[in-house]
């Protein structure tokens, strides 16, 4: 039996660094387990700098050159694309102006890109399988056994869709959590308060004890409101001291704070997902959320784009994965195939390019993720319930615009008490890192990084917080409300007309 061809996606937006490391990995993973189907890469770039496009068009060059298929598909081939179609569809294409076509959010992009996948894979023949990956994620997984690379995503990929009638498959991720540091700070906050109050009945010279096993993390364990999505984690998590040699509880103390501005990044150092091997095929069950850096499908389902693309919502993956729970029920599966995901890179602990995360010297503002994060949710929610019940193609606007209300006042509410519960954590941390008793009083250096941390938290969810400030006002909402609305009543005509494009 001939096997499935793949054509795997990567949008990338100026993260050189990220995409060398992607498509090495992808290198890497093919000369430990080769696979004699044919492989191709389509590097959709949403840059906004003219270096980092070249840079990117440089990196899939050197890997063509190098035996992997490697298509560079820039900014002013994704406008040509689009303006050849005939129509407009500025929810699911974007509207962005010719020149100023960088950054149009992940969901706009990997739409355009699906045109472009329908356009190679006309009058190809046999099937591809079409991969929608992150630029920031590795094909291998966070295993130290044969630096990761341990899982034959191919082979696996290959086998799944020959036996059973699969259309969509979701993977997901192990590493950094897929999720915004705007949904993640209170659990955060309970596992440094547990740090730092644990170290200060320690001696700062005595052998570092934070070794040992680290906790292998669930399903949404790092995440604030982890009930939402059925889930309950532990109340806290230790930190794995990772650093080699002889040295003390106050090294592992400054190498912790040397690390924890991170988190604002993406990273999560204490609850790191981690690889658990199974059997493949019997891991293969329903599913209901889209991992978007993660999910494989056959060319059937090009007729899915990923919905309320330029409204830039995160949480558009999940929003998807309802979706196609309520159109395809068991075709639409999830199996144990994650990808490592890094959110930062080796110098700073920052990422290269993310939205939403404004940085000036040591101060962070993730408002703009945060309001993002926040209309994710009611969006994500309301589409949850409605396609639960009946079709979401089938439903008036006085509909829509009732679950819309509902949910939001349901999320602020949670949104409202979870910064209640940040704040009184942090003000104990703070209480801690200011208090002279403690022996870091006389070692200020080995806690800066954590001061740093506690001011960031302040910054982005105290009373006067941009980011809570614009997801309570009236007059935000009711902006908001018409362009998610927008969104809804629009669905049903912009699937059509995707429909007849495809």
């Amino acid at each position: 039996m001939a096997r499935h061809r793949f054509l795997v996606v990567v949008p990338v937006a100026d993260r050189p660094r990220h995409l060398q490391a992607c498509l090495g990995s992808l290198a890497e993973l093919r000369r430990r387990f080769p696979y004699d189907g044919d492989i191709a890469v389509l590097v959709a770039d949403d840059s906004a700098d003219a270096a980092s496009i070249a840079a990117h068009r440089d990196i899939a060059g050197r890997f063509a050159a190098d035996d992997l298929r490697a298509i560079h598909f820039p900014p002013e081939e994704q406008i040509a694309l689009v303006r050849s179609l005939g129509i407009e569809l500025p929810r699911v294409l974007g509207d962005a102006p010719a020149d100023r076509y960088g950054h149009k959010g992940q969901g706009v992009m990997r739409n355009i890109a699906w045109l472009k996948a329908a356009e190679l894979l006309k009058d190809r023949p046999g099937e591809t399988l079409i991969w929608s990956i992150d630029s920031d994620q590795e094909f291998r997984v966070n295993l130290p056994e044969d630096d990761g690379y341990v899982v034959d995503y191919f082979g696996g990929l290959d086998r799944i869709f020959a036996r059973t009638d699969t259309l969509v498959l979701t993977g997901k991720v192990v590493g950094d959590p897929p999720v915004s540091p705007a949904v993640m700070t209170s659990n955060f906050l309970d596992d440094v308060l547990a740090f730092v109050d644990d170290l200060g009945r320690r001696d700062p010279l005595a052998p570092c004890s934070h070794h040992g096993t680290a906790t292998t993390t669930g399903d949404a364990a790092y995440h604030d409101m982890a009930d939402l999505f059925g889930f309950k984690p532990e109340s806290h998590y230790a930190y794995p001291c990772p650093l080699a040699g002889p040295h003390g509880e106050a090294d592992c103390c400054a190498h912790f704070a040397g690390r924890v501005n991170s988190f604002f990044y993406g990273e999560h150092p204490t609850r790191v997902s981690s690889y658990v091997a199974g059997d493949l095929l019997a891991g293969v069950q329903p599913a209901r959320t889209v991992y978007a850096g993660n999910y494989v499908f056959r060319p059937a389902a090009l007729r899915y784009f990923i919905p309320f693309a330029s409204l830039r919502l995160r949480m558009s993956g999940p929003t998807l994965g309802r979706i196609l729970k309520a159109e395809l029920g068991p075709r639409f599966v999830s199996a144990n195939l994650p990808m490592l995901h890094n959110r930062t890179v080796e110098s700073g602990g920052q990422s290269e390019f993310r939205p939403g995360i404004e940085t000036q010297a040591a101060a962070i503002d993730m408002s703009g993720e945060f309001e993002r994060q926040f209309y994710g949710d009611v969006m994500l929610f309301s589409v949850e319930r409605i396609a639960a019940e009946q079709d979401l193609r089938r439903l008036a606007s006085a509909e829509f615009s009732q679950m819309l209300d509902t949910q939001r006042i349901e999320m602020l509410g949670r949104y409202n008490a979870r910064q209640q519960a940040i704040l009184a954590k942090l003000a104990r941390l703070e209480q801690l890192l200011a208090d002279p008793a403690q022996w870091w009083h006389a070692m200020p250096e080995k806690t800066a990084g954590f001061r740093h941390f506690a001011a960031n938290v302040r910054r982005n969810f105290d009373v006067h917080s941009s980011g809570h400030a614009r997801i309570n006002d009236e007059a935000g909402w009711t902006r908001w409300r018409a362009r998610l609305l927008d969104g809804l009543d629009h669905y049903a005509a912009d699937r059509e007309a995707w429909a007849r494009l495809i």
